[in-house]
């Protein structure tokens, strides 16, 4: 457990919480402690889904800005591939992820929600990467996984512009995927992740690799990697329990064990 960045785990679910008042501006020492953390989710087996969180106020208002005012082109060409490969771990995690977003999620902040498979939004929550309104552009995954995920024209919008998104907006165009009164965003996101707590952690891991890879990727080999970890699961005991249970109870009635 970091000064900044900490894990929680209860009943499967592991809580990754930010925590760098006023607004969880993501500075070296935050970046290196998120990365460690989730190495963390990612190693235990007690940790079935994760939901990134940064509390009731605000989730991550960005970059700390005035750690970069102070850095070089040297010093930047050093930090930057740090940042990105901290908010890729995230991405990476072999596990449901869900952020859930309370105020604002901008830059870097936004960055690391769009490194989780869901978006759970307050409707007083502002999105988005004004790092344009600073000379710069995203650095940590916006240009790369914004426009995946919402498409190149509105991605380019988003980051042209620099504006805020409004929740209402975030929600029509994918920005987040869920939105609910402010006081309830933690509690929706654990009923997100509490579905999986008693899940085919394996099988959820495929999934997730099968789909992210399949999307930086040709069709073909996309078939192909989903093809080849199909296979690999019949060496689980969870395909037995699964089966089994099926054959004899009917569908979801299964508890898997994440072996």
């Amino acid at each position: 457990m970091g000064e900044f960045v900490s894990l929680e785990v209860e009943d499967g679910v592991g809580t990754i919480r930010l925590a760098r008042p006023p607004m969880n501006a993501i500075n070296r020492q935050l970046q290196a402690e998120l990365r460690e953390v989730a190495l963390e989710a990612g190693s235990r087996a007690d940790v079935r889904a994760v939901i990134v969180y940064g509390g009731p106020k605000v989730f991550a208002a960005g970059a700390d800005v005035k750690e970069f005012a102070e850095m070089s082109y040297t010093d930047i060409a050093d930090y930057a591939p740090e940042l990105s490969a901290s908010i890729t771990t995230v991405a990476r995690l072999p596990k449901p992820t869900v952020a859930a977003i309370t105020g604002y999620a901008l830059g870097g902040g936004y960055e690391l929600a769009l490194a989780c498979d869901r978006r759970i939004a307050g409707d007083n929550a502002k999105v988005g990467q004004p790092e344009t309104l600073l000379g710069l552009i995203p650095g940590a995954g916006g240009t790369q996984r914004l426009a995946r995920l919402i498409g190149p024209s509105r991605a380019k919008d988003i980051v042209y512009t620099g504006r805020f998104v409004g929740a209402d907006e975030a929600l029509a165009i994918g920005m987040v995927d869920e939105v609910v009164a402010p006081d309830d965003v933690y509690a929706a996101a654990r009923r997100w992740a509490g579905q999986f707590s008693h899940a085919a952690s394996r099988a959820l891991a495929a999934a997730k690799a099968a789909i992210d890879t399949g999307l930086d990727t040709d069709l073909g080999s996309g078939l192909a990697v989903e093809t080849n970890l199909f296979a690999a699961l019949f060496a689980t005991e969870d395909r037995t329990t699964g089966l089994r249970s099926f054959i004899e109870n009917g569908a979801g009635k299964a508890r898997f064990d994440g072996r």
